[in-house]
This record gives structure tokens, C-alpha cells and sequence, in this order.
């Protein structure tokens, strides 16, 4: 991709970057994920005045709003799919007396923040799957974006969530859409002077972790965590968190959105409670309570609102935890960058069914093996200081959640990296007024990095890259910024597997996460969707997915994809010293389909025979 004004960046940025050194400006923080109470998973669409109301109140009153939880969403439900003659939304005044200015008004005086729903579609979600009083056809917002974002902010909103179902259901583009719903609202802005939030949730259907920054402050990248009248379950809290793991994309005040909370709801214990909340605060994902907040326990409240942990999730630097070791199947160690100096946040997650030791490692982290001080979140004790790393026990199916004060390793002023896989590069900059700009590592995805206005003094901001062994290249699309240091996490070491005779890399087209992608052949970039990471015999990408043999086959021609790591032995490969690499349960060499070097090509198991096409180098 070609950017504006790229060249003169690049040029700029190389020399810029042979001489930084660790950036010394301070930090300018970021936008924080959203933090509030959303009405779809105890109420779906059963709602009105009177069940927010009753919410706001047991919000305040049970501490959340003083921990920072201060919107208030209002899901779908809200109304039946009604205009008056120009156009505009009409509600029903029996639920909602004195229309939605009034709510909105009433969360105001609490100090707390509107929020509101509609859909990208004509038709809502209520209309296809009613839980209440079925909506009526023409409950979504298509062919009124501009005229309901202006509504919306007059009637005093602050944050809207824009659903898929009727942009689903009509076989919309998720790009192009939210695109002119985004542009809408900030053309309303410009004539209200209101700010709404965006949210976008297309259920992660077209990867909206690659486009959603400079779009959105925060999309959706699964489905919905619970439907109305399921149970909460922690599998399902898991899928989520794992559907949301997008470092790259996640920085200066955007976010990946794994989905509201289940904290507190029916069928989850308090432990796992605790273990989703620290999913999320390690993730930075935006902090949705789902649960009954007039009916909760005192526990589910403390839960929530635990300042340790929320800090963990709002910290300034707004960066995504990745996870950095996986020692044992099921074994996951998170480790999240935080503000400041040789600051992580370390959450280890125990899948199995096993209590277990479980380790981490400093130098895993990006810190130097020195003594660092551990702290324990939900114990809220201090540790002591430890060199090397820290071990602890975790019960089956649960988690620990740390802070590790330690110091930080070496930083670089250059693009070269010593092993493929993920750095924390830090930008130092100066700005009178907030700016966007495009940046693009080694021709990956472009990602829409925010500078926000730092009065013309010299600050900075992170972003998480994905970087290849050896020279990199960052491409700004404007002027780029007057220092760049690069802190490498070594526990996220990968390799690129290189085709001898494409000098293509296996690649998982489109940072797609969904199971069946078929590999294929790329122009090797050294992005998170072509770092493998090899492990017990597996090799791993995007962080849970494996090089898969489709539906076990053993014969010439079995189609190579990506699939949820399961340690089967379709999942087992052996890199030979010869170049080929072969499949444990075929015997079988991956392949690039029909020994063509094209970008696309596509990757197969075939007998192994010596050739050009099956021979692969790891960078």
C-alpha cells in the first residue's frame, strides 16, 4: 500500500532512527477503554426508563462509579423501529417518560455517561430475534447516519454501540459501513460540538482489528459472550478473550472489544469472576458490566471494582498483554507493558483441570533478570523481590494476577531485531494539536496511530510492532516522529518460514483468526499472522492457532490451515535439517500448490519428492 507523503517519511524515519536511543520524554496518556454498565446481558430488550434508573442508582451507590465505571448503555429495546414524518426516531413516552433526553439528563446528574444502541442495517437485532416486544421493520439506522448520530448527541449521548444484525443480514460491507457511520459521527460532532463514542460490533465477522483504528476507539471482535437466558460460563469468557488477543492493533486509545463482562451473572463463581476481569484488565479491553447491579453481592461489587485490577486495564500507555510463555499445554503466561519503567502486569492462566506451578519469566517480559518486586492483585499483598522470575501454584481452571516492578532490558535506536516476533516501540513527539497518523511495518496492515496534543513539548506514545529478524522498516504516512526506541518481548519469539523458491512466507491471509483459513503465500512482512511460534511440536500463530492438516487428512492434497490449537497430531510438524517440514500424521511435506511462487498460492501436504516447493527456511 502507498502512503501519502511515505517516502519522505521513510527517509526521514531511517535517519531519525539510527541514532535514537531509549526515549526519556515523558508519557502522554491515552484514551482509556470505556468503562460502564450495559443493559443486553440481564434485560436483552426488555428495558425502559425504569430499569436504567434502577441501575444508575445501584451503580453509584455500590462504589463503581467512584472505581470508574461511569456509562451507562442503553442495548437494544430501546425502540420499536418508529419515525415521524422528517425521519427522526419517535419512542414510546410510556416507557421512556419524557423521551431519551430525559435519561440521558438523569444519568448526567449522577455524574455518569448516556449510551445508546443502534444497528448499521435497517433492521435491528430485536426485529430477528425478539426477547421482548418484537422491534417493527426499520429498527436499525441505515440511510440515517447523520440524521441519528445528530439526534443522538442532541438528545445529550455520549457513546453509541452500532450492531451487525440487519448489516448482516442485508450482506453489508463491515468496512465501507462503519466507515460512513464513523464519518457521520464526526460530521454531527462538528455541528453539535458533542463527542459520542463509537463503538463498532460486527462480531469480528471482517477482521475490524485490522481497519478499526482511526475508525473507532474500540469493535467487537467475537460474538456476543452470553445470549439472553444462557448461563455464564468461563469457556465462553476464555473463547472470548482469546478471539481479542490483536496486539498490533490495539494502542494510543484504540482497543479490541471482547464483549461485555459476565462477572456476577448466574452460573459463574466468584474465582472466575475474578479470572474473567483479569483477562480483560490484562487485555485492556474496554470494562462493560452485564450483571444485575441492584441484585449483586457485596463480592461481585468488590469484584469489579477493585482498583488494583481496574488500574491494570486503564493504565495510561494503553497497550495490549501478549502472551509470552506457554510452557505446558493450557499453561498461559500474559504479560502486559505498562506506564512507566519496568512495569508489567502478569497474568497467569491456568486451562487445565490441574492445580500447577506455573513460571515467569523476566527475560520474557523485556526485563533485564535483576531483582523485581511481584505483587499479587486479588491477594493485595506484596511478594518480595525476585531475580530470574517468579513461580506460583494456580488452582485448575483459574488464574493470578501480578504486577512486576523490575527494569527494563536494553532498548534499541534502530530497526533490527534479533529474533522475529513482537517489540514495544515508543515514539517520541511533539504536537500543539491532536493528530492521526498511518504507520506501516515492513508493508503489514497499516494501523492509524493517535499523537495526542502534548502543548509542544516533547512526549511520547507505544505501539506494539510486529518485527522480523534482522531490518525492519516503519513507514509514517506524514511527518514522523523525532525518536523511535524499540523494547523487544522475548517470549514472543517466532520464526517466518520461508519458501526456497517463492522467498515467500507462510501466511494466514488477512489476520483472519477464524478455524479453516487455508495458508498461503505471502510477501514476507514479519506480521503477527506470519510469526510462528514453535512449540511441543506445534507451530503457533496469532497466539492460539495452529498449522493445522484439514480434518485429519493423510492424502496428496490435504489443504493446510489455521485452527485452534489442540495438540493433535494433524497439529505435529518436524522441521528437518534438509528444508522440508512434515506433517506427524501423514508423513506428508508442506507444499506450495503446484510448485507456483505467486502471492495466494496455496499450501498443501504432497509426498514428499526433494523439490524447490517444499523446501522452507526460518528467519
Amino acid at each position: 500500500m502507498k502512503l501519502r507523503h511515505a517516502l519522505s517519511a521513510l527517509l526521514l524515519l531511517a535517519g531519525m532512527l539510527l541514532g535514537a536511543g531509549t526515549a526519556s520524554a515523558a508519557e502522554a496518556p491515552v484514551p482509556p477503554p470505556v468503562m460502564g454498565w450495559a443493559s443486553w446481558n440481564t434485560f436483552a430488550a426488555k428495558i425502559d426508563a425504569s430499569v436504567i434508573k434502577a441501575q444508575a442508582d445501584a451503580l453509584v451507590s455500590a462504589g463503581l462509579k467512584d472505581a470508574g465505571y461511569t456509562y451507562v448503555n442503553i442495548d437494544e429495546g430501546w425502540w420499536q423501529g418508529t419515525r415521524d414524518s422528517a425521519g427522526n426516531i419517535t419512542v414510546d413516552t410510556a416507557e421512556w417518560p419524557g423521551g431519551m433526553p430525559a435519561i440521558a439528563d438523569y444519568l448526567h446528574a449522577k455524574g455518569l455517561k448516556a449510551g445508546i444502541y443502534t444497528d448499521a442495517g435497517r433492521d435491528g437485532c430485536g426485529y430477528y430475534f425478539p426477547t421482548g416486544r418484537p422491534a417493527a421493520p426499520g429498527s436499525g439506522s441505515e440511510g440515517h447516519y447523520l440524521q441519528d448520530m445528530l439526534q443522538f448527541q442532541r438528545w445529550g449521548f455520549d457513546f453509541v454501540k452500532v450492531d451487525w444484525c440487519g448489516g448482516d443480514a442485508e450482506g453489508l460491507d463491515p468496512v465501507s459501513t462503519y466507515k460512513a457511520i464513523s464519518d457521520a459521527n464526526k460530521a454531527a460532532t462538528a455541528q453539535t460540538g458533542r463527542t459520542l463514542t463509537l463503538s463498532i460490533c460486527d462480531w469480528g465477522k471482517k477482521n475490524p482489528w485490522n481497519w478499526g483504528a482511526g475508525t473507532a476507539p474500540m469493535w467487537r471482535t467475537s460474538t456476543d459472550i452470553i445470549y439472553y437466558g444462557q448461563t455464564a460460563t468461563l469457556p465462553q469468557a476464555l473463547t472470548n478473550f482469546d478471539q481479542a488477543q490483536h496486539p498490533v492493533s490495539q494502542h494510543t486509545g484504540y482497543v479490541n472489544d471482547p464483549d461485555m463482562l459476565t462477572v456476577g451473572m448466574p452460573g459463574l463463581t466468584a474465582a472466575q469472576g475474578r479470572t474473567e476481569l483479569g483477562m480483560w484488565a490484562v487485555s485492556g479491553a474496554p470494562l462493560l458490566a452485564g450483571n444485575n447491579l441492584a441484585t449483586m453481592t457485596a463480592e461481585t461489587a468488590n469484584i469489579l471494582k477493585n482498583r488494583e485490577v481496574v488500574a491494570v486495564d486503564q493504565d495510561p500507555r494503553g497497550l495490549q498483554g501478549v502472551k509470552v510463555a506457554e510452557d505446558a499445554a493450557g499453561l498461559q503466561v500474559y504479560g502486559k507493558v505498562l506506564s512507566g519503567s519496568g512495569k508489567r502486569a502478569v497474568l497467569l492462566l491456568n486451562r487445565t483441570s490441574s492445580a500447577a506451578t506455573m513460571t515467569v519469566r523476566w527475560a520474557d517480559l523485556g526485563l533485564t533478570t535483576a531483582s523485581a518486586k511481584v505483587r499479587n492483585l486479588w491477594a493485595g499483598s506484596d511478594k518480595g523481590g525476585y531475580t530470574t522470575g517468579y513461580s506460583v501454584s494456580v488452582p485448575a481452571d483459574d488464574s493470578v494476577l501480578l504486577t512486576v516492578q523490575g527494569t527494563d532490558a536494553a532498548q534499541s535506536g534502530g530497526t533490527t531485531a534479533a529474533a522475529t516476533g513482537l517489540a514495544v516501540a515508543t515514539f517520541t513527539y511533539s504536537a500543539t494539536t491532536t493528530r492521526t497518523q498511518t504507520l506501516t511495518v515492513n508493508g503489514q496492515q497499516p494501523t492509524v496511530v493517535a499523537f495526542p496534543a502534548t502543548g509542544g513539548a516533547a512526549k511520547t506514545v507505544s505501539a506494539i510492532v510486529s518485527l522480523g529478524k534482522g531490518a525492519n522498516t516503519l513507514t509514517f504516512g506524514g511527518t514522523p516522529p523525532s525518536a523511535v526506541s524499540l523494547l523487544p518481548l522475548p517470549g514472543t519469539t517466532g520464526v517466518q518460514v520461508a519458501g526456497t523458491q517463492s522467498g515467500r512466507c507462510l501466511d494466514v491471509n488477512d489476520n483472519s483468526i477464524a478455524n479453516g483459513v487455508r495458508t498461503q503465500l505471502w510477501d514476507c512482512a514479519a506480521g503477527p499472522n506470519q510469526t510462528w511460534v514453535p512449540v511441543r511440536g506445534q507451530l503457533v500463530v496469532n497466539g492460539t492457532k495452529c498449522l493445522d492438516a484439514y480434518d485429519n487428512g493423510t492424502t496428496n492434497g490435504t489443504a493446510v490451515v489455521s485452527w485452534d490449537c489442540n495438540g493433535r497430531r494433524n497439529q505435529q510438524w518436524t522441521l528437518n535439517t534438509n528444508g522440508t517440514i512434515t506433517n506427524a500424521l501423514s508423513g506428508l511435506c508442506l507444499d506450495a500448490s503446484g510448485a507456483a511462487t505467486a502471492n495466494g498460492t496455496k499450501i498443501i501436504l504432497w509426498a514428499c519428492g526433494g523439490g524447490a516447493n517444499q523446501q522452507w527456511t526460518r528467519r
